[in-house]
């Protein structure tokens, strides 16, 4: 059922609210262009809004009970808040989990090179991309390049006004014959997306004279040696402000909506209720792009021995109160849906898909073609959803990520679900998914904060 469009219900006080999200949103896609980034301007957010650092209470063997408002960070690359209401043990957590990593092109640990006089980074693409659209657009770098003295250089260019920008170069229209013979997939390939950093020789040098340039500037202006590399995570992302989109400005189109337009609106809403009788968690997580794997995502055990550290301050833990919390728990994974796009309309079911401007997005169910890999929730988590969320004037809809056999996608919905938790997917509408530059729907960004709202106080 395709609900009216958001746009039609909209109040002027409603609209100065949705304007003021917006831009705040668009400011923090400006500022979090990584999942390290976004970890640490959420922590920043937390911190003004009363939040506490876990370990330090751990450290100063300080309680927590009803009240208490804590945030836990992994690694620098994800983060855990929590709010705790009346009984934990009894009622579980409502939970709004994301992720903040996003679809780019990673710096290989040993990347610089000179070819023909003109200096590279080698790269592996991360996530699911199409690689030809990574051609010829402005480039930023950002990251941290960890030091054997313990030291640790955070490198953000290509973003200011001033900074220059890097490019992987394409080839020209005039020899790509058998170029364009290629399939989609093939055209370029991934060891050709390599980032041109330079062509300026040092004097003096003979062999590999741009790339000893290129050395003897970040010795200078950032203290990095060619071996620094090797312990550094360095993103290519592209260059840019995200930005207000149509004659309209419904829109906004950037880079890193998938997921970034669920977290934001998430943690504002753990932010804006202050006090919760359900114990209120916000979970926003690395990895999610290709798999969750690793230490960051949400396979990890960081979020269930958080919770074990939790429980510990509370003086109620023991695994079988763990499991009693997990278990009664209940869990919206805010990831984005694929927004129905006219120009590609046969690989859309149009009942079933999901609109822009037609508020937050429900997918019983992702996966792909029989269901697998998914999550399918039940239906009467969905009917009491439903009920709040109407009650609350939160514009929602429906869909499924496409066609039956058109493909699929995941989230980190089936991993929560494996505690027994009633788990089930919702986010915002995308146009041109995992693309460098992403589109959404600004009443779409409004309604997913409502909704998440509605969850935290009412789930």
């Amino acid at each position: 059922m395709i609900h009216d469009n958001a746009w039609t219900t909209y109040s002027n006080n409603d609209i100065k609210e949705l304007e003021k999200l917006s831009s705040d949103y668009i400011e923090f896609l400006n500022n979090g262009k990584t999942e390290r980034e976004c970890t640490e301007l959420i922590v920043e957010m937390a911190r003004n809004n009363g939040y506490r650092d876990l370990n330090e209470i751990i450290e100063k063997d300080e309680k927590l009970s009803k009240g208490s408002k804590v945030y836990a960070v992994n690694m620098g690359k994800a983060v855990m808040l929590l709010n705790i209401g009346d009984d934990i043990v009894r009622d579980g957590m409502n939970i709004l989990g994301a992720h903040l990593d996003s679809p780019r092109l990673d710096i290989k640990q040993n990347p610089l090179y000179e070819s023909d006089e003109l200096a590279y980074l080698n790269t592996h693409y991360y996530g699911g991309v199409k690689k030809y659209q990574y051609v010829t657009l402005p480039l930023a770098l950002h990251g941290v390049v960890c030091k054997t003295d313990g030291t640790t250089v955070k490198i953000s260019v290509g973003e200011k006004e001033d900074d220059p920008v890097f490019f992987v170069s394409d080839l020209l229209i005039h020899l790509a014959a058998k170029q364009l013979e290629k399939t989609a997939a093939k055209v370029v390939e991934g060891e050709d997306l390599d980032i041109i950093v330079g062509s300026k020789p040092l004097k003096g040098e003979e062999k590999d004279a741009v790339k000893k340039y290129i050395l003897g500037f970040l010795k200078e202006y950032y203290g990095i040696e060619e071996d620094d590399f090797l312990s550094a995570e360095l993103e290519a992302v592209p260059a840019g402000k995200a930005r207000e989109a149509g004659f309209d400005r419904s829109m906004i189109i950037g880079y890193g909506h998938d997921d970034r337009c669920c977290a934001y609106p998430s943690a504002v809403a753990m932010f804006d209720v202050p006090e919760v009788r359900t114990t209120a968690c916000g979970l926003f997580v690395d990895k999610e792009e290709i798999g969750s794997v690793g230490a960051t995502g949400m396979e990890s055990h960081f979020f269930e021995d958080m919770m074990r550290e939790v429980l510990d301050r509370m003086g109620i833990y023991s695994e079988l109160n763990l499991t009693r919390c997990l278990r009664r728990s209940r869990m919206l994974s805010s990831d984005v849906s694929a927004g129905y796009d006219p120009l590609y309309a046969d690989r859309f079911e149009k009942q079933n898909a999901a609109h822009l401007g037609h508020g937050l997005v429900f997918n019983k169910f992702t996966g792909s073609r029989g269901k697998s890999g998914s999550n399918d929730a039940n239906a009467e988590y969905i009917a009491h959803l439903r009920a709040i969320l109407e009650k609350n004037n939160v514009i929602f809809q429906t869909a499924e990520m496409g066609k039956v056999d058109a493909g699929g996608g995941g989230t980190i919905a089936y991993i929560l679900s494996l505690y027994g938790m009633e788990v089930i997917d919702s986010g915002i509408a995308v146009l041109s998914m995992h693309a460098p530059w992403e589109a959404i729907s600004k009443a779409d960004i409004y309604e997913a904060y409502k909704g998440y709202k509605t969850f935290i106080t009412e789930g």
